[in-house]
């Protein structure tokens, strides 16, 4: 028996090795293999690369798939070889090729050999490759991330608007479009662009079961996840965050405090993004840190939570990132963190586009905004916004959200539904929400003025209620079906027919309460120099016992007490309770070779001290703070073991002396070591050197005033600081 002889089932088994389709795999593919134009709207983790693979390995010739990123092309070419015995079988055609490989794509191609070819929509609209390809048997063409072909998808290319014309210069064959995210008028807008309008849709259910769906107040974020890692230790994990910058420094976050995590973003070399993705596949990290270049593609069932830092920029970015959860039907938690602060800066990245562009790009943004803020089920707002309808009380995964879980208060919403309605249609149904709830509240805009809304008889209808308040009603309405947003012109408002019969028959309605944002503002200082001592209950009688402790190393090592640990370090051990060297080098101003120098008989006191006072410590305890890099530290720290002067060093990293010094002593406190000496022997000779050090050996603080009066400015307070430094890396480090 042939292969396409075989059926869909048998090939299964034989490619595969897999005994089942899932959903609507199996039609996918007889539709595809009967010639028909498919379209496929099938979630992350739903298997829709298999809808294509399979056909192509069952027909004869080559199928064409349009993929639009290069390492998601590798990673399927890589899994397709791992299921055939010949290294032809798949290949990819991109701009990362050199000649000699892809004359050999070309070559198995020609020969017949390759079955799956993933180019590049930029390589494929080569005249080079049209032309080649037209000579090659093409069995049909597939089109994966279909939704880059529509401006209203979150990751518009305009490249793949070519795609249809091209796809007939090179054959007439069938056509399969594949997306895990499309709301109506991205599938609408998808059929259209491709010539698909008759094609087959085959839509399955967006809803994932499995997922919890939070969203948390952005207030102290990086505490709330490394406390949240640490709850979950050895579990997979990504955390998305919107910059580069972000990226690296919340992965250095992590790592300071034992995370075993690294970054992933476009600005690094494809080594080291290949290194760490293939180091999270086997699990030898266990969180990868990322801009929303990783993830397309990454084949991880058993990743157990998805983190959003910085909240994306459309709600199917959102659904296809926390998609990557819990794939194999598992543990899936999905928490994004919401400040107002950071929609403005999503909204800034449009400033300068074509005004149609950030008219719909301002839309999908305020999607995300009404997602956050929303009070009712998350997964029932997730799933109106992709066309599918989901009963919040019965249905799969209906207590899987934090609203779900703990519900807002409800209250009966017939008089406020009535009064939204007969707003939006008293202004003639041409408006958005926020105009709405501008007339009903009775605040004035640019908007209100141009329409004369103040002499509406909407003006100030509802003002007994604030903005937020309004807001959650028309959300509410539109999720219910009494409003549609007519997304062709940016999200205007029109009543359903359902709202007409409400307006004409009222009937009792409950609503939620909206959640409470306003008072977001993240207090996290990701990449910071202290951490601010006593932030919780210190403990003043541990205290009293940390100095007296102090005092008597201070003695017996002959050295200042400040030296040992200062006070911040002591009121901040004394508000956590470190009882491992591990755990003390998390606190500010303790490194890991003062922890070492120092720490044994602190860490043993605190022990006894918890033990006999049945102290329950808190979790929160160990969140070490990364030394501010504002002069890039390694930078600075390369150039003195160059020996370079001071001088040259600052101006190489553009400041002042001072500032530089500034961060040599924020590197010195953070426990590492730096050897000045070849400086201070130019501006200091060798007795004013040993007169400084002598004093700050036996001063009872580190003060740089008193330092100052005890020498009666004899030195400089440069030449002070630059000694401190000197001395504190010496004794203290």
């Amino acid at each position: 028996m042939t292969t396409m002889e075989l059926e869909p089932k048998d090939a299964l088994k034989k490619f595969f090795g897999f005994s089942g389709f899932k959903g609507d795999q199996e039609k996918v593919i007889h539709s595809l293999l009967a010639g028909h134009d498919t379209f496929v709207i099938m979630p992350t983790g739903g298997g829709k690369s298999l809808c294509y693979q399979l056909p192509a390995l069952m027909s004869e010739g080559t199928a064409i798939v349009v993929s639009p990123l290069i390492a998601l092309m590798k990673n399927q070419v890589d899994a397709i070889r791992g299921f055939s015995e010949d290294e032809g079988v798949a290949h990819f055609l991109n701009s990362s090729l050199n000649k000699s490989e892809i004359a050999r794509v070309k070559n198995d191609l020609t020969e017949g050999r390759t079955k799956l070819l993933y180019v590049a929509p930029e390589s494929l609209t080569k005249q080079d490759n049209i032309d080649f390809l037209r000579t090659v048997t093409i069995s049909f063409v597939a089109i994966d991330e279909a939704h880059c072909i529509s401006e209203w998808g979150h990751d518009f290319r305009p490249e793949y608007r070519r795609l249809k014309p091209i796809i007939r210069e090179i054959a007439d064959v069938p056509v399969i479009a594949l997306t895990a995210t499309a709301t109506p008028k991205v599938q609408q807008d998808i059929q259209k662009n491709l010539g698909m309008v008759d094609a087959k849709v085959y839509k399955s259910s967006f809803n994932r079961p499995n997922l919890f769906y939070e969203v948390r107040p952005k207030k102290e974020a990086v505490k709330q996840i490394i406390q949240y890692i640490r709850n979950h230790e050895g579990k997979s994990g990504i955390i998305y965050c919107l910059s580069r910058k972000k990226v690296e420094e919340l992965a250095q976050m992590l790592q300071v405090n034992g995370i075993k995590a690294l970054p992933y973003h476009a600005g690094m070399d494809a080594n080291q993004r290949s290194s760490g993705q293939d180091q999270f596949l086997m699990q030898d990290v266990d969180v990868i840190v990322a801009t929303i270049a990783f993830g397309m593609g990454i084949d991880k069932p058993d990743v157990r939570f998805v983190i959003h830092y910085d909240m994306p920029k459309s709600l199917e970015s959102y659904y296809q990132e926390t998609g990557r959860a819990g794939r194999d039907g598992g543990e899936g938690v999905c928490i994004a963190f919401y400040s107002y602060k950071d929609i403005e800066k999503l909204a800034k990245f449009l400033q300068g586009k074509p005004v149609a562009e950030q008219e719909v790009g301002l839309q999908l943004i305020q999607e995300v905004v009404a997602y956050a803020e929303t009070s009712m089920s998350r997964r029932k707002f997730i799933l109106h916004y992709f066309g599918e309808e989901f009963d919040e009380v019965n249905g799969p995964g209906a207590e899987m959200d934090d609203n779900s879980r703990y519900p807002k208060e409800r209250y009966e919403g017939k008089p406020f539904l009535d009064l939204y309605l007969k707003a939006v249609k008293g202004c003639d149904e041409i408006h958005k929400g926020r105009y709405i709830t501008n007339v009903l509240t009775g605040h004035e805009s640019a908007e209100t003025d141009t329409y004369r809304a103040s002499s509406s008889a909407f003006w100030k209808a509802g003002e007994e209620k604030d903005e937020k308040f309004w807001n959650a009603v028309g959300r509410q309405a539109v999720v219910m079906g009494y409003l549609r947003k007519e997304i062709e012109s940016y999200g205007v408002l029109k009543v359903t027919p359902k709202g007409e019969e409400f307006m004409a028959n009222p009937h009792s309605v409950t609503l939620i309460a909206e959640r409470d944002f306003s008072d977001v503002d993240d207090k996290d200082a990701v990449v910071s120099n202290t951490r601010q001592a006593g932030s919780g209950a210190m403990d003043q009688t541990l205290l009293r016992m940390l100095k007296d402790e102090r005092k008597k190393q201070s003695k017996a090592k002959n050295l200042p007490p400040y030296v040992i640990f200062q006070d911040a370090s002591l009121e901040e051990i004394a508000t956590h309770y470190p009882t491992s060297i591990d755990e003390l080098t998390m606190i500010s101003g303790v490194g890991r070779g003062k922890a070492m120098k120092f720490g044994q008989p602190f860490i043993s006191l605190i022990k006894s001290y918890v033990e006999d006072n049945n102290i329950d410590r808190p979790q929160d305890m160990v969140v070490k703070s990364v030394v501010k890099k504002s002069g890039s530290k390694v930078h600075i720290i390369q150039n003195i073991d160059r020996k370079l002067p001071l001088d040259d060093i600052a101006k190489g990293v553009g400041k002042e002396l001072n500032e530089l010094i500034e961060d040599l002593e924020r590197i010195v406190a953070s426990g590492t070591k730096v050897n000045i000496d070849y400086y201070l022997n130019d501006i200091l000779d060798e007795d004013s050197q040993a007169d400084i050090y002598e004093y700050f050996m036996e001063a009872e603080s580190d003060s740089l005033e008193e330092a100052t009066e005890e020498f009666e400015d004899d030195f400089t307070e440069e030449e002070l600081r630059l000694m401190r430094i000197k001395f504190m890396s010496e004794v203290a480090n």
